[in-house]
């Protein structure tokens, strides 16, 4: 075992980071928070969607779904009960590049949290039978989401700009890719791609990193072998106009482009620019199309990194009278956005609404376990938190009027609508 280092410490945060990296190459980061009562701790996967073969896509997904379906000790009656019977949360999520098992107890239940998540991550059965019920429940959540224009738009908006390429493709698969998936084929991805090196562990909140070291030399240690190196192709972009005339109440639209990776240089700038354009009640665009002209209930834009590639999206959902003219808004607020300088207010409001954002989701064990992945998986360092808002305090108007000239100056965009277009 490498010798226990400090990632970050300061006198004004008292917040401890420490790594360990175990003999057979799986990573652990915690964070003690003294004065909590619960600790988050979640084992990630550097596997996701985006890295399954094409004629098994929502592999990963199942897979998930099977892990808490029986292991050799405990039936999937048993795990629940477990869970329940401390009052904890045990559960898991599949993204695009990743995969995550996540349990939430009191500090005083963390063995059986590590217990449960290395029981079913190396001991689950995968058997038939609960194979062919789950492909069923997962058939059922796959219609749950064709029947909801709102969540659906978005997968269509990335089939739309990345055609053809893993980052493109549901989640969750389709119903014939999931007919595809066997027990072979799900052992085989198994045994592939889930080994320790491509695994962090993560914990934050009442824990003594020591202690978690030795539950999970003893839970986890004899987990053995070394999976692939994953090469992925960066996607390449698809700018066009896609309608799907439905008779819906509404239509649901996506507008957008390619964002930029997790690493990239402008990321704090394009947080604010992001804040600016739909990020909240007082973003451009809800102020201008909802509160004063009334055209949509739901309408704000969001942004996804990756580790190569991303997205900047605006969503809205409107009457189909008034979709043309919502179109326009939103164009119009892009080309705002490059033509027009920020004022100084303007962006110290919208600083203060992401320091803000980033200072109360610390607040939750369960957000800084997954801040805490992420800066390893993405960055392969922890930031604390005087750097975080260093960086947003250093973004100048200019930088990110600068940034709205490389993402929409072209007047380059993906747009996705469902709905009764006329």
């Amino acid at each position: 075992m490498t010798e226990v280092k400090w990632i970050s410490r300061s006198s004004t945060d008292p917040e401890h980071f420490r790594t360990e990296t175990f003999p057979n190459g799986l990573t652990l980061l915690t964070e003690k928070i003294p004065h909590v009562k619960s600790v988050s701790i979640g084992v990630w996967s550097k596997i996701g969607s985006r890295h399954e073969p094409a004629d098994l896509t929502g592999i990963s997904h199942f897979l998930e779904h099977m892990f808490f379906k029986g292991t050799a000790r405990r039936t999937a009656e048993e795990i629940a009960r477990a869970i329940d019977s401390v009052g904890g949360v045990l559960d898991a999520f599949t993204t695009r590049e990743n995969t995550c098992f996540y349990a939430k107890v009191l500090g005083e239940h963390l063995p059986l949290a590590v217990d449960l998540l290395s029981d079913i991550l190396l001991c689950s059965l995968m058997e038939e039978q609960e194979m062919e019920k789950e492909r069923q429940v997962i058939q059922q959540e796959i219609k749950m989401v064709e029947d909801s224009p709102d969540d659906l738009i978005h997968d269509l908006f990335a089939q739309i700009l990345w055609p053809n390429h893993p980052l493109g493709r549901p989640i969750l698969g389709s119903r014939e890719t999931l007919a595809r998936i066997g027990r072979t084929e799900l052992l085989s991805f198994l045994n592939e791609y889930y080994r320790p090196n491509h695994c962090v562990i993560a914990a934050a909140g009442n824990l003594d990193h020591q202690e978690l070291v030795g539950l999970l030399a003893e839970s986890f240690g004899a987990w053995s072998g070394c999976g692939p190196t994953v090469n992925t192709s960066s996607p390449l972009s698809q700018y066009c106009q896609w309608e799907d005339r439905r008779d819906l109440s509404q239509v649901h639209l996506c507008l957008g482009v390619e964002g930029f990776p997790y690493a990239h240089e402008d990321r704090y700038a394009l947080h604010l620019l992001n804040c600016l354009l739909g990020g909240g009640m007082s973003s451009r665009l809800f102020q201008e199309v909802r509160e004063r002209r009334g055209l949509a209930y739901s309408i704000y834009s969001y942004q996804a990194s990756f580790q190569d590639s991303g997205l900047v999206v605006v969503y809205a959902g409107t009457g189909p009278e008034h979709y043309r003219e919502v179109l326009r808004l939103i164009e119009t607020e892009f080309s705002r956005m490059v033509a027009e300088p920020l004022s100084p207010e303007e962006l110290q409001r919208a600083k203060d609404q992401l320091k803000g954002n980033l200072l109360l989701g610390l607040e939750s064990t369960s957000s800084r376990m997954i801040r805490l992945a992420k800066m390893q998986i993405f960055f392969g360092q922890i930031f604390n938190l005087e750097e975080v808002i260093q960086g947003i305090e250093e973004i100048t108007s200019e930088r990110i009027r600068d940034l709205a000239h490389r993402l929409f100056g072209s007047h380059a965009y993906t747009l996705a609508a469902i709905g009764p277009i006329a």
